[in-house]
């Protein structure tokens, strides 16, 4: 591993023989040999072991649009890769193969400088961490995140918002960009169906944007589960004042997958009309996902067409030094 300055990523419980991760807000208590909630994060003679430091079991060359990430280098190149192993039990995880899984392929070793390597040699302009939920292998994240900081590309997490608050303040030296799930505006749904926690994650989100690191949220739309206009309304709203009118909201549409196959696709209808009361909460920019429509930005000033998105790919990019051509309004988002 990777020694530089750096948080340390647990602590000694008092009186006690146990370790307690500082990963994520879980905060798992860990004896002699035992794995954290997560599978991957063990107590080995007393310091917490990230088994998957270094074993990748995903990498592949994507749009950063793709993460989604719309507000930071358009048309660009991510390289991005997962491990095995999360922190929570989501029933509908379009990457439950891998992420609900704890066994390790060892043989598969990519140091945090060869992952750095490869971006350049792909001609990446990002990292991106994403597939299962970065913040469980942390360690191996940042270790890569500095010596991509050090050739001048991005960083990008793909998470669910669970990360301890001492975790976001390391990652504002090195994170560039965040997409966080906000999954539902229910605290009940969050601890018993997808064991996590709705507070922690708006707390996680607050805590990012205070920190500076560029954050755009994601909700994926599940018919009958998180799609009321009256918890619409309040993510919106959490999203504008909270946040920020500025920040991105991307509405996804639910496909069966993994425990939730009984379950019905999310209908164009259905993402449009989050739409509008987004719109209505006074966000800036509303993105729809998992559908065939244009994902274009537009100036929030004078409506003038800046980005124009077709699926995955940027056909049209407008934009003069992050600002409107045409009103000069400086775009949020990070263009350089």
């Amino acid at each position: 591993m990777i020694e530089h300055e750096t948080m340390k990523y647990y602590e000694k419980e008092e009186g006690k023989e146990r370790i307690i991760c500082l990963l994520c807000r879980h905060y798992c208590k860990l004896k002699e040999g035992q794995i954290g909630i997560c599978g991957v994060n063990k107590n080995v003679e007393g310091k917490l072991k990230t088994l998957v430091y270094g074993h990748p079991v995903a990498i592949n060359l994507d749009p950063i649009e793709k993460k989604p990430i719309y507000h930071m280098l358009p048309g660009s190149k991510a390289l991005s890769f997962g491990t095995v192993g999360c922190n929570f039990r989501c029933p509908f995880c379009q990457n439950w193969d891998i992420s609900q899984e704890t066994k390790i392929n060892e043989s598969i070793e990519v140091s945090p400088q060869k992952m750095v390597d490869m971006a350049l040699e792909n001609g990446a302009s990002s990292i991106a961490y994403t597939y299962n939920e970065p913040t469980i292998f942390y360690p191996y994240a940042k270790d890569i995140g500095v010596i991509v900081k050090e050739k001048g590309l991005k960083n990008i997490f793909v998470s669910n918002g669970f990360e301890s608050p001492e975790v976001i303040k390391d990652m504002a030296s090195w994170l560039d960009a965040a997409n966080i799930d906000l999954k539902s505006w229910n605290e009940e749904y969050y601890k018993k169906v997808l064991k996590g926690g709705l507070e922690a994650v708006k707390d996680t989100l607050r805590l990012m944007v205070k920190e500076g690191i560029w954050v755009e949220v994601t909700t994926l739309l599940i018919e009958g589960e998180n799609d009321s206009d009256q918890d619409l309304k309040e993510m919106a709203e959490f999203i504008a004042n909270d946040l920020g009118k500025h920040v991105p909201w991307h509405l996804s549409a639910f496909h069966p997958d993994y425990k939730m196959m009984d379950h019905e696709r999310t209908k164009l209808e259905t993402l449009q009309r989050a739409k509008e009361i987004g719109k209505k909460a006074g966000l800036y920019y509303i993105y729809l996902g998992n559908v065939p429509v244009h994902g274009d930005t537009h100036c929030p000033g004078c409506g003038e067409l800046l980005v124009d998105r077709t699926g995955y790919s940027v056909v049209v990019n407008n934009l003069q030094k992050g600002h409107c051509p045409k009103c000069q309004r400086a775009i949020e988002g990070v263009w350089i």
